[in-house]
């Protein structure tokens, strides 16, 4: 009878037991957003790899955020001096392109609905938002899936945020294709929360940031620049035409037609001169993340600075989502 007894105790206690040791989906969520929300300010490294092109692409990102609305996000391709900024101060939303001494001011109430992986507080309202969020448990981590609710979410609509469950931090952020395969990668490397800066550590200094020099009007023109096409493929949607024209430098045309018709258009960036990099060029749009640079959205068109090129697209069939698509799509195919 004792032991019955004994048995029937070691059972109930055990059943209390993995009571206790299993919090809900609910509990975890709130466990976070009271840890990354209500924080003051945070800084952190980050790596991201971009898997949707033919080779995979490594940034480093630095972020620092303060309350109540100050961002500063580096981004540099790793093996590479190209590198950019994009910050959120009282006076607007300013992108940074210094290797061409380059600043463009936004009016605009980003990253509010621009979600980005390397924003831990945009993580948390990602899960909160999602009703259908998903939580499993593994022996070191919380993993949450959700629908993202960034540029990409039509072609990249789920993301896996991995928790490690000691520092209820989050260790890496995979987000996925239609087909849950992984496309972008952000790693953790450090998070320090409660860290705060002043409002003067968000301001752009376009004098120190930018390095424009005086200039031909021919230079920056460069030859031997690739040629990049769209690699997204939409049934009846062709390349009509390609044009090249050549005065001060090369200017490359495109023009795809069908179901779905728009125009693309590079050339090589030219840097800006002494007396453009003194001050911020008020662009129109809004800034839009495409992974490896900032681009400026209008209803009808976006463009973009990368790899020394300036890309322009434009159309009146294409929605948002849809030149984004395109936008992140685009690869070097032969060199010109």
């Amino acid at each position: 009878m004792r032991s019955r007894i004994v048995t029937l105790l070691l059972v109930a206690v055990m059943v209390l037991l993995a009571a206790c040791g299993a919090p809900s989906k609910e509990d975890v969520m709130k466990k976070l957003s009271g840890k990354w929300n209500d924080t003051k300010g945070y800084e952190l490294k980050a790596k991201m790899e971009i898997k949707t092109g033919a080779e995979p692409r490594i940034y480093d990102v630095v972020v620092w955020y303060t309350k109540p609305a100050f961002y500063r996000v580096n981004v540099s391709q790793a093996g590479s001096e190209d590198s950019q900024m994009i910050v959120r101060n009282e006076e607007g939303v300013f992108v940074v392109t210094p290797s061409l001494g380059k600043t463009y001011k936004f009016q605009s109430d980003w990253p509010a609905q621009n979600s980005q992986a390397y924003l831990i507080g945009a993580l948390s309202d990602d899960i909160k938002a999602d009703k259908n969020a998903t939580m499993t448990e593994k022996d070191k981590a919380y993993i949450f899936e959700t629908a993202t609710r960034n540029n990409h979410k039509k072609v990249l609509p789920t993301q896996q945020i991995h928790i490690d469950k000691k520092t209820l931090l989050p260790t890496h952020v995979s987000v996925l294709d239609e087909n849950k395969e992984e496309k972008i990668r952000i790693t953790f490397q450090q998070i320090t929360l409660g860290k705060e800066r002043k409002a003067a550590d968000y301001a752009v200094e376009i004098d120190d940031t930018n390095t424009g020099k005086e200039q031909d009007p021919t230079d920056g023109k460069k030859t031997g620049l690739p040629t990049y096409y769209p690699s997204v493929e939409w049934e009846g949607v062709t390349l009509e035409e390609e044009q090249m024209e050549t005065t001060n430098g090369t200017r490359t045309f495109m023009t795809f037609s069908g179901s779905k018709e728009y125009i693309i258009v590079q050339e090589p960036a030219t840097p800006a001169t002494i007396a453009e990099h003194k001050v911020a060029v008020s662009i129109e749009g809004d800034p839009v993340d495409l992974g490896f640079t900032i681009a400026a959205m209008t209803e009808n068109s976006i463009r973009w600075e990368s790899a020394g090129i300036s890309f322009f697209i434009a159309s009146e069939t294409l929605t948002k989502d849809e030149m984004i698509e395109v936008a992140a799509s685009m690869q070097a195919e032969e060199m010109k």
